[in-house]
């Protein structure tokens, strides 16, 4: 591990137990990382160019992975997943394409997190599997990481390195230099990559808190020494640019918690957020400790990030505040609180179950007073307003974001994107993370702040950007776009198969069977047909007779045509009932021809 640190004599240790020295000779960060960058860009100059790649987080929420090339030397900014939208039913999660980084493998020199949260680092294990290459990022990111390794039964292979805000970390021809940030995670870093040609900024997921829940502000000041060195480009975070102002501290977010605890009076109290905002989990455990209630956690992932945010001491419960789910039930009301996943009304997370009655261990009533801490994912508010919705008919009282501050984003707002831009100073932009309506707003705010329209791109998956000195502008494209998990299943669910899901659960599926004589083609049973999801067979005889016989004519008709290929008689009664079924119902059925064939002489 090639690790500079700004501490003489430090050591770190990686994941896997090995221990690496660290060699730092007397030197600050930026003065050993200039040092040898200024050989390199004599090297290199006016023969590469510095290729941005992005793999994922363009024109979309999450799924966040980029891709930092310049000769023959590349690594990986971050590494996650997105949720599936309505038009992929039954899919599970979504990754990217790793396509472009199988085949130029040999060139990677690693993967850089820039924090824990799952839409940067949830694919980890998917790609680790495919392309194992060091992996880097601070203390609770790897141990977030470190718990997928080993459920994907790969962490022993695999190469983790803790590193702290303020360490360098040489990647071939790259030293990446680790800035502390805030955001709705401890341990978020932003990136400055000392690359042959220039300082490039990568801004990671953001905020600027000055009164954050843990930790100090974002590291302004070194920001503005990278600065006033001179930045080349600026690649950051658009997912809040369309909202005016700053960004509220998270400290609001705990005093509206102390109001509605003693809202909620001799009510239990069960509340939703993301599982890896430790900084709200952690004002929730202070707000019950000081409202004299217990603490119980719901939900996989939940569980796994408390218990891992507890062992590195980023949440420091008093004795006896955590209970087991187990125990939850053996409380009064008003000396329990409940954690739960599912604040985005994920179909199998705990809250969905609870509001489902489909929860083994919570039953929701009218004596449950519950809160949504987390605005909505775009494109998840009908998830969200169903949960909400049953969990109000089952009695229970329904506090959610728009209701109350009980939610702060973890993203800046405009004045904060701009003043990043007025203390980076970059010479070239580009807005990433967020739909294109985000990265349009985003690219607008540069050019207020005085950067040239030339200067400013907006990216497109898997279309290169190529950055000289003086220029900068699209290159080629490389394979890009979304693996879809479902169950065990990596990619092999496409769009056929979305396609043909889409229209079972549109218009249902009449399946025919038919038994077929191999010799003379004669029909000797059947043709039966059976709906699912498309008509009640008891109420629609008449159009399931028209149906056996539009099949009886069509197999005539081969026998008569001495059509014998099995698909091309399976494809003629498709197509004919098909019509049939449009004709009769406007709506249009998947039809599935089933043809056995017997000798029977």
């Amino acid at each position: 591990m090639n690790l500079v640190k700004k501490d003489k004599g430090t050591t770190t240790k990686n994941v896997s137990g090995r221990t690496n020295k660290v060699n730092i000779q007397n030197k600050k960060v930026k003065e050993t990382s200039q040092k040898s960058l200024k050989q390199d860009r004599h090297i290199g100059k006016n023969k590469k160019t510095l290729n941005i790649i992005p793999l994922g987080g363009i024109n979309e929420i999450g799924k966040n992975m980029t891709v930092i090339e310049y000769g023959n030397d590349m690594f990986i900014v971050d590494c996650g997943l997105a949720f599936p939208d309505m038009d992929m039913p039954g899919v599970d999660i979504v990754i990217p394409d790793f396509t472009y980084l199988e085949k130029n493998a040999s060139k990677i020199k690693g993967v850089v997190l820039t924090h824990g949260h799952e839409d940067h680092i949830g694919a980890i294990s998917y790609f680790l599997k495919k392309v194992n290459v060091p992996v880097y990022g601070t203390l609770l990111t790897i141990n977030l990481v470190k718990s997928k390794l080993s459920e994907a039964g790969i962490l022993r292979a695999c190469k983790l390195n803790v590193v702290r805000a303020g360490d360098v970390v040489k990647l071939g021809c790259f030293n990446v230099e680790f800035i502390h940030v805030n955001h709705s995670i401890p341990d978020a870093c932003a990136l400055a990559v000392h690359t042959p040609i220039g300082i490039l900024i990568h801004m990671g997921d953001f905020k600027v808190d000055y009164t954050p829940i843990e930790g100090e502000a974002i590291d302004l000041a070194r920001f503005g020494e990278l600065g006033r060195q001179g930045v080349l480009a600026l690649l950051s975070d658009s997912t809040n640019s369309e909202r005016v102002g700053v960004s509220p501290s998270e400290q609001t977010v705990g005093d509206s918690f102390e109001k509605l605890f003693k809202k909620a009076a001799d009510k239990r109290l069960i509340i939703a957020t993301f599982s890896s905002n430790i900084h709200r989990i952690k004002q929730i455990v202070k707000a019950a400790e000081d409202n004299k209630r217990k603490v119980a956690v719901s939900g996989r992932s939940m569980i796994n990030v408390v218990a891992t945010a507890i062992e590195l001491g980023y949440i420091k419960p008093k004795a006896g505040t955590m209970i087991d789910i187990d125990k939850a039930s053996k409380f009064n009301g008003n000396n329990i609180v409940i954690i739960t996943t599912g604040s985005q009304g994920e179909p199998l997370s705990a809250l969905r179950r609870m509001a489902s009655g489909e929860h083994k261990k919570i039953t929701v009533n009218k004596d449950d007073f519950i809160i949504i801490s987390a605005s909505p994912i775009p494109g998840n508010e009908k998830y969200i307003y169903s949960v909400i919705n049953d969990l109000m008919m089952l009695g229970a009282d329904v506090v959610y974001e728009s209701m109350y501050q009980i939610h702060v984003s973890g993203h800046a707002y405009q004045n904060e994107q701009k003043l990043m831009m007025s203390i980076v100073k970059p010479k070239f932009f580009i807005p990433v993370h967020g739909e294109y309506r985000h990265l349009k707003k985003h690219a607008s705010t540069a050019e207020q702040m005085g950067i040239v329209p030339e200067n400013i791109i907006i990216p497109e998956l898997g279309h290169v950007i190529e950055i000289s000195e003086d220029e900068i502008k699209f290159g080629k494209t490389v394979t890009a776009g979304n693996i879809m998990v479902d169950g065990i299943g990596v990619g092999d669910v496409g769009n056929i198969v979305l396609r043909d899901r889409k229209l079972l659960s549109e218009d249902g599926l009449m399946v025919v069977t038919v038994v077929i004589n191999r010799e003379d083609f004669a029909t000797l049973a059947g043709p039966d047909i059976i709906s699912r999801g498309f008509v009640y067979m008891r109420e629609s005889e008449q159009l399931i007779d028209e149906a056996r016989g539009v099949t009886k004519d069509i197999l005539n008709e081969c026998k008569l045509q001495k059509v014998k290929e099995w698909n091309n008689i399976k494809n003629k009664i498709r197509e004919g009932l098909s019509d049939l079924f449009y004709k009769k119902t406007g709506r249009s059925p998947m039809v599935l021809p089933i043809i056995e064939v017997i000798n029977k002489k």
